[in-house]
């Protein structure tokens, strides 16, 4: 593919208006690392919101999305869709509880939540794991999402298209922090979604429009009958793949998987946002915000490419066909995205190269300044080298900014298909999401908990890595719930049998907190607090759980309006739409009543 002078000028304009504002805040950035890792806590909802959409939206998901679109059809989207559970709790549960907390990161959390070396140790086995090998798994997949574009666009072998993401992202990384990625992230999210969206009109115009898409896909059956536009699995005919799909995602895997960009009661740089947040409200708002653009806004210009893909290239050996000089082991149903784009017009074609440029990057510099602060206020700064100067933790952090690169840059040859690694990162974090919502309304979880939780979780992971090896393979889903059910009985009886959290701990992490519901009954009453004294008509479990139930209604039902309008079924499509607004009108009640003002907040510590 061949990109033509106005190309090129377009995909410069793009990358010029999306990191030259960063660079302006360098010096803010170097003044601490509050600057550096959280924005000196003063970012608005708005923008929190929109850098969390924009990090999430990297350079894999297309790719990911068409992946799972080919192989299972629309439904298959479920596996992800059902994360929308996750998000709506963390909105209505979490994001307040986090700002109160008042940490740095979602890791200090745990040294003002349990107490003695079990505290410690999780602190700063979690810094690396999560920091250093998790966090190199993730950019690793979105990294070998941009080598497969670019080897489909240019020709580029993976090494070539590592050194351009590193001279592009890192030094901007390591300048200017929470800030300059914000910022960043803001004019890449409208730039990424112009782009996606150009790309599904003429994916759809290049088959004859959407009426012939859906005449063509409805009389085109994949394996075992597969529907690919249905939005539902087919539980009679295929009850398989509805468990795998389906029934496991929303039964199971939202609560039990900790997964980034969907944790449990938050984590990751969801956690960094809302701690970077200038109020609760504003963390609330922000969560709020990301979630409806996260499942509503975005999926449908990918599904459609996706869809298209299932015409052109039915087959992969019909991608090999059109690309002769495509490394054999970059074909997968992933690179079908980026075999579409070649039907983009001059000058959209440079806007998508633009859009997938900062598709990757908005992911990539998160993840290095949320790695880094991992890896340098969590351990460094904790463990290793304690009271030096704010300036030298900075540098420590755009040290590692650079370090975290490399390592994942590293794991990009070992990598196949964005579908693997979303599997294997579903996999290792199974079993430990019950814990993660759990642990802020129950005092008798303890850092020994998370300790087991992870080990079990990891140790079985590696068990059927190895039985795969040895040519014993247990369907995914099968392995994910057994996974579940082990780290699970791990961590609850951990938490009746094993060392319990010093009482002081928790009666400050209360009094700071404040965490709602009857699992800190015992800790109110050793602190001599009523119930009165904390719980407000303003904030409590009930009101949680009609704006949670509200907010999901609100964001399937506008996800499925457009799906069916785009299909052409007006009757299903007035019917949901009819939904959004009853629960859209709910969930608007529910948010204006947490915030108003909460009578009771200046006379409890924060």
């Amino acid at each position: 593919m061949h990109l033509q002078t106005i190309d090129w000028v377009i995909v410069l304009a793009s990358l010029s208006i999306c990191f030259i504002p960063a660079l302006f805040f360098g010096r803010r950035a170097g003044k601490s690392t509050t600057e550096f890792f959280a924005s000196g806590r003063s970012v608005p909802w708005w923008l929190a919101g929109l850098s969390m959409v924009a990090t999430t939206f990297s350079s894999d998901t297309p790719n990911l999305v068409t992946d799972i679109v080919r192989r299972n059809g629309v439904a298959g989207n479920w596996v992800w869709w059902a994360f929308t559970l996750t998000g709506v709790a963390t909105v209505f549960f979490y994001a307040r509880l986090w700002r109160r907390s008042n940490v740095m990161t979602d890791l200090e959390f745990y040294e003002i939540r349990y107490s003695g070396k079990a505290a410690r140790f999780v602190r700063g086995f979690r810094a690396v794991y999560l920091g250093l090998f998790f966090n190199c798994m993730i950019m690793a997949t979105v990294n070998l999402a941009a080598c497969k574009i670019a080897a489909v666009l240019f020709g580029l072998p993976r090494w070539q298209t590592l050194l351009f993401i590193f001279l592009l992202n890192v030094a901007f990384a390591a300048v200017s922090g929470l800030w300059g990625v914000l910022v960043i992230d803001m004019v890449q999210f409208f730039i990424k979604m112009t782009a996606v969206i150009a790309a599904a009109y003429f994916a759809v115009k290049y088959v004859g429009g959407l009426g012939t898409m859906v005449t063509t896909l409805s009389a085109k059956a994949g394996p075992h009958g597969l529907n690919y536009l249905s939005i539902l699995p087919d539980f009679k005919n295929n009850w398989d793949m509805a468990l795998a799909i389906f029934i496991m995602p929303i039964a199971v895997q939202w609560w039990a998987v900790w997964y980034p960009g969907a944790e449990p009661g938050g984590g990751s740089y969801i956690a960094q946002r809302m701690l970077a947040s200038k109020s609760e409200k504003d963390a609330l708002g922000s969560v709020l915000f990301f979630n409806i653009a996260h499942y509503v806004l975005r999926p449908w210009p990918w599904i459609l490419v996706g869809l298209c893909s299932l015409i052109v290239y039915p087959q992969l050996s019909d991608i090999q066909k059109a690309f002769p000089h495509l490394d054999p082991s970059l074909i997968g149903h992933d690179i079908a995205y980026p075999a579409m784009l070649k039907f983009l017009p001059v000058g959209f074609i440079g806007l998508m190269v633009g859009g997938l440029i900062a598709a990757n990057s908005s992911t990539i510099l998160t993840h290095l300044n949320w790695g880094a602060s991992y890896l340098v206020h969590d351990f460094y700064r904790r463990f290793l080298h304690k009271g030096q100067s704010e300036h030298h933790y900075v540098q420590a952090g755009r040290l590692a900014t650079v370090f975290l690169f490399l390592c994942a840059s590293g794991l990009v040859f070992l990598l196949d298909t964005a579908k693997a690694s979303f599997d294997i990162i579903l996999q290792i974090g199974a079993g430990t999401g019950l814990l993660y919502l759990v642990r802020w309304f129950w005092w008798r979880i303890t850092a020994w908990c998370e300790v087991n939780a992870m080990i079990s979780s990891f140790a079985v992971s590696i068990a059927f890595l190895v039985l795969r090896r040895m040519g014993i393979v247990i369907a995914s889903h099968y392995a994910l719930l057994i996974t579940i059910a082990v780290t699970t009985v791990t961590w609850v009886l951990t938490a009746y049998l094993g060392p319990k959290t010093d009482t002081k701990t928790l009666v400050e992490f209360y009094k700071k907190v404040r965490p709602f519901g009857a699992g800190w009954g015992w800790i109110r009453r050793e602190a001599g607090i009523t119930l009165d004294d904390t719980r407000t008509k303003h904030e409590n479990i009930p009101l949680a759980l009609v704006g949670w139930t509200s907010g999901v209604a609100t964001i399937w039902s506008a996800l499925f309006t457009v799906g069916n309008v785009l299909y052409g079924r007006w009757a299903y499509a007035g019917g949901l739409f009819a939904v959004f607004l009853v629960s859209g009108s709910i969930l608007l009640r529910v948010v204006n009543r947490l915030w108003e003002k909460d009578p009771i907040a200046p006379s409890i510590p924060r």
